[in-house]
């Protein structure tokens, strides 16, 4: 099934219901942001698919702190161009998009046993940006961020998802951005074929979330040294986790983008509808 017909059968199956879908998106290089490639293109095409959210709750790999669940309160966040050695073109970017302080202060008194916080400093990373300018391209719908405790346990991301579950009944989209693989080490440029680890560790992925089993995702030590090859750091792969988490029997699960830039990054993304 293409991708054009994978996103007509959301946009029917939404039709159906008042709720509001939960997203990850494989964001890869930030360059995806100013290319018209594959991915972008996919992006593009399921901004059209979706609802009109009243808010967009995003959970950003780019977004780390420790001890504590932030969340960016503010009216009006900044495009936070958090790279280097790009073209300048990327850091000319911007997404004026407003925040949305009375549901951010809402979601610190809903995460409040996951040490959450509100937060002025913040605004939204790359990992917000590059593809929300794909989906809402006007910038008009309210978004705000929520950060990634480095500290807490690979399951509590997916708790910090389930407490968030009720948000969809209200027309807020929940959007995770990151990567189901993400090795930085292992890259291979111009093209290179991809790590069997890779290839193992994305097939891994969404066979255990298409079996409901976030046991197993959230398992380290069951997941070894294969885990690890994918993820030498967590942060990419905790927003698929929360994700996960703010999905429920209900749903239907669709993957997009299941595809390998560089050798080691998935690009794989997917929706609970």
């Amino acid at each position: 099934m293409s991708i054009s017909q994978q996103l007509q059968k959301l946009k029917d199956g939404l039709a159906a219901s008042d709720r509001m879908p939960v997203v990850f998106l494989g964001h890869g290089s930030p360059m995806n942001a100013i290319e018209d490639n594959a991915y972008s293109r996919s992006w593009a095409q399921l901004g059209r698919n979706l609802p009109r959210p009243q808010a967009i709750l995003v959970v950003s790999a780019h977004w780390m702190t420790k001890g504590s669940t932030l969340v960016n309160v503010t009216a009006r966040p900044e495009t936070i161009h958090d790279f280097y050695g790009f073209p300048q073109e990327l850091f000319r970017e911007q997404y004026p998009a407003p925040g949305a302080p009375e549901l951010a202060a809402e979601v610190v008194s809903i995460l409040a046993s996951h040490h959450a916080e509100g937060d002025d400093t913040w605004g939204l990373d790359h990992g917000a940006w590059s593809v929300l300018k794909f989906l809402y391209p006007e910038a008009d719908v309210p978004v705000f961020q929520l950060s990634i405790d480095m500290k807490a346990d690979l399951s509590e991301h997916v708790e910090i998802g389930r407490a968030l579950r009720g948000l969809r009944d209200r027309g807020v989209l929940i959007l995770g951005s990151g990567n189901v693989v993400h090795n930085l080490r292992a890259l291979r440029w111009g093209g290179g074929a991809a790590h069997d680890w890779a290839e193992e560790f994305d097939g891994f992925f969404a066979e255990r979330l298409g079996q409901g089993d976030l046991g197993a995702l959230t398992d380290r030590a069951g997941m070894g040294q294969l885990f690890r090859m994918a993820h030498p750091s967590v942060d990419h792969y905790l927003p698929s986790l929360t994700v996960a988490g703010a999905s429920d029997a209900r749903d239907t699960l669709l993957f997009m983008n299941d595809a390998i830039d560089l050798g080691s990054v998935s690009m794989r993304s997917f929706i609970y509808y």
